[in-house]
């Protein structure tokens, strides 16, 4: 969590966080366009390389 925090921060985005026990829900979605934006795709990538190096 603290890397794609950080990855947020670093794109000046703000995804919705869930947390609980050893589960993690991030919903991905950018309010201004209504849906998914390039930033959201991006963030995406992100957060799945990291889940592939885990």
């Amino acid at each position: 969590m603290s890397r794609v925090a950080l990855q947020a921060e670093k794109l000046n985005h703000h995804p919705e966080w869930f947390n609980a026990y050893n589960k993690v829900q991030i919903t991905l979605t950018t309010h201004d366009c209504g849906g998914l934006s390039k930033r959201d795709i991006k963030m995406a990538k992100f957060i799945d390389k990291i889940l592939l190096s885990v």
